[in-house]
C-alpha cells in the first residue's frame, strides 16, 4: 500500500511561513474572506517548494510526455475560474507550471500558486484523456479555491503552519528512523488528511466542471476511483470513511457521473475521450520501480547507471529515492542514509562537514578503505534529539568514480554497539558493480496496442509477467477484470521487459 497514495491527496507545504490572516477574494466564489496567506505568498510557496519536489522525485525524462501534460493543463486551466474575464487580474495573470514526476506512486498533487504534479504511476492508471482532464481539473481546483490558504488559516496564529524540509527526507538529526522513513506516507498523510471533506468535494466538483466545459466526457473520471477502490481491496487496507477527511473512492466513483450529468443538462456537450492519443503518449512509459535508478536483490543494493553496490543488512527495509537510499532496522531504531555529497571534494571533508556542526561531539575518526580499495573516511560522533535523547552517529564517506558518497547512520547511544556491525558491513561493502546481468537490467515499460483478436483479458498477459507485477495489477491499470472479454481493436496496456 506504500504504492497507493490516492491522487491529489498530497499537498507539500514545505516553506516555513507563519499562519496569519489575509482578507482577499476567493476566485471560485468571488466572495471576500479570510485566508492564511496572501495570493503573493501562495505564489512564493510554490516557487520555493517546486525545486524541492523535483529534487525529491525527479522529472520523468520524456519531452513528449512533459509537453502533453503542460498542453492539457493549459487547456483545462483556460476553463477554470482563474482565467475568467470577471476574475481579478492577479489571478488571471498567475502562470502555472505542470510537471511529470518520475515516480511509480499513484499520485497527483498541487502546490499553492500554480504548481501541478503528476506521477507516471498515476498516468499508467488512466486510460484516456478525459480521465486525465478530470484529475487535472481537480488539482487546478485546489489552487483556484485556495484550499491551501484556507487550511493555513485553521492553524493557531503565530504557529508554524507547515511541515519543514523533513518531508523531503533530508538528513534531519531530530527525527528518529521510523519518522524519517515514513515521511512520504505517514507524515504526508497527516498533511493531506487535514484537508476537509468539503474541500475535496469542492475540488471534485471543479475538476468535473473544468473538464466538462472543455468538452471532455467528464463521467470518465469515475474510472480512476474504481481502480483505487480495487487497489485498496486487494491489499486489504481501504481507508474507512470516518477516519479520513476525504470521501472514500466508492463515494466519489458514484458522484462524478452525477456531477457530469448536471453540466450536460446545462448545455455543455461532452464528447471528447481521446483514447488513441492518450495511449500513444504513455506507450513505452516506465512502469513500476526503475532498476536503472537502483534496485534490491539478493541482499544487495545495485545501481546500474552509477555502477556501484553495497550490502543491505538481513531483515532491514530499504526505501530508494532519487536523492538518497534509506535503510531501516527491523526494530526501527537504527537508520542509515546514503547519498551523494556534491559539496565535498574528499571523504575526509565530507565526514568533517557533519562532525564539525554545532551540537555534534566527535568521538573517533580514521581513514578507511571500502572493499579494500576505495579511499574512505569514517567517524563516530555523539548528538542528541530535540527531546534530549542521546544518539550515536556513524559517518562514512567514500570516493568513487569522481564522486563522494556518504553514509550517515545513527541510533540511540545505548544501541550503537548493537548496530555498529550493521553500519560497518554496509559501508565497507561499497564496491564497483561488475555483474553484467545487473548492469544491463532494464525497466518494465508499458506497451500499448489494439488487441488483434478477441479473448479474455487474462489471455493477453505475458508469460512470465515481468518483475514483481502480478496479473491483478495489470488488470487494474487496464480498468478491467481478468475474466473480462476483450474485443478485437480494444486498447490494452501490457507491461513488458
Amino acid at each position: 500500500m506504500r504504492q497507493l497514495k490516492t491522487y491529489f491527496l498530497l499537498p507539500f507545504f514545505i516553506t516555513f511561513l507563519v499562519a496569519g490572516c489575509s482578507i482577499q477574494k476567493n476566485p471560485v466564489t468571488g466572495t471576500t474572506r479570510a485566508f492564511g496567506y496572501s495570493w503573493a505568498q501562495e505564489i512564493q510557496i510554490g516557487q520555493e517548494v517546486d525545486p524541492e519536489i523535483v529534487a525529491q522525485f525527479g522529472l520523468y525524462d520524456d519531452e513528449e510526455v512533459a509537453d502533453y501534460v503542460t498542453e492539457i493543463g493549459e487547456l483545462i486551466l483556460a476553463e477554470s475560474h482563474l482565467r475568467r474575464p470577471d476574475t481579478d487580474r492577479q489571478f488571471r495573470e498567475t502562470e502555472f507550471t505542470f510537471r511529470m514526476l518520475d515516480s511509480p506512486v499513484i499520485n497527483a498533487f498541487a502546490l499553492p500558486g500554480g504548481y501541478i504534479y503528476f506521477t507516471r504511476g498515476m498516468m499508467a492508471h488512466l486510460s484516456n484523456e478525459a480521465q486525465f482532464a478530470v484529475v487535472m481539473g481537480h488539482e487546478i481546483g485546489h489552487v483556484a479555491a485556495r484550499h491551501a490558504s484556507q487550511r493555513a488559516l485553521r492553524q493557531t496564529l503565530g504557529q508554524v503552519a507547515v511541515i519543514g524540509g523533513a518531508v523531503l527526507g533530508q538528513e534531519i538529526f531530530g527525527l528518529p528512523g521510523q519518522t524519517l522513513l515514513e515521511l512520504s506516507s505517514t507524515a504526508a498523510q497527516f498533511i493531506f488528511l487535514s484537508y476537509s471533506r468539503s474541500n475535496e468535494r469542492e475540488s471534485d466538483e471543479l475538476g468535473v466542471e473544468y473538464a466538462a466545459r472543455s468538452g471532455y466526457v467528464a463521467a470518465e473520471g469515475a474510472a480512476l476511483f474504481t481502480s483505487l477502490k480495487r487497489i485498496s481491496e486487494k491489499y486489504g487496507q481501504s481507508i474507512p470513511n470516518f477516519v479520513s477527511t476525504h470521501p472514500d473512492p466508492g463515494e466519489r466513483e458514484k458522484n462524478i457521473p452525477r456531477i457530469a450529468q448536471r453540466w450536460a443538462e446545462r448545455g455543455f456537450e461532452q464528447t471528447i475521450r481521446n483514447e488513441d492519443r492518450y495511449m500513444e503518449i504513455i506507450d513505452g512509459m516506465v512502469f513500476g520501480e526503475d532498476p536503472r535508478q537502483g534496485f534490491e536483490e539478493d541482499g544487495f543494493f545495485y545501481h546500474p547507471d552509477l555502477a556501484f553496490q553495497f550490502v543491505i543488512p538481513s531483515g532491514w527495509r530499504m526505501i530508494n529515492q532519487p536523492s538518497q537510499v534509506v535503510l531501516l532496522s527491523p526494530q526501527e531504531d537504527g537508520v542509515s542514509i546514503f547519498r551523494i555529497d556534491s559539496e565535498a571534494t574528499s571523504p575526509r571533508q565530507s565526514v568533517r562537514s557533519i562532525t564539525g556542526q554545532d551540537g555534534i561531539d566527535l568521538v573517533e575518526e580514521r581513514e578507511a578503505r571500502s572493499s579494500g580499495q576505495w579511499e574512505a573516511y569514517m567517524a563516530k560522533a555523539h548528538a542528541a534529539l530535540d527531546d534530549g535523547t542521546p544518539i550515536a552517529l556513524h559517518i562514512y564517506s567514500v570516493a568513487f568514480d569522481n564522486r563522494i558518497y556518504r553514509f550517515l547512520s545513527y541510533t540511540t547511544r545505548n544501541q550503537y554497539d548493537t548496530y555498529r556491525p550493521n553500519f560497518e558491513n554496509v559501508t565497507e561493502s561499497f564496491d564497483r558493480l561488475t555483474d553484467r546481468e545487473k548492469l544491463d537490467k532494464q525497466p518494465v515499460r508499458l506497451q500499448t496496442y489494439r488487441a488483434d483478436r478477441s479473448g479474455t483479458f487474462e489471455s493477453f498477459l505475458p508469460d512470465p509477467i515481468p518483475m514483481r507485477i502480478d496479473a491483478q495489477d495489470i488488470a487494474i491499470i487496464n480498468q478491467v477484470e481478468l475474466d473480462d472479454q476483450i474485443e478485437q481493436g480494444q486498447w490494452l496496456k501490457i507491461p513488458v521487459q
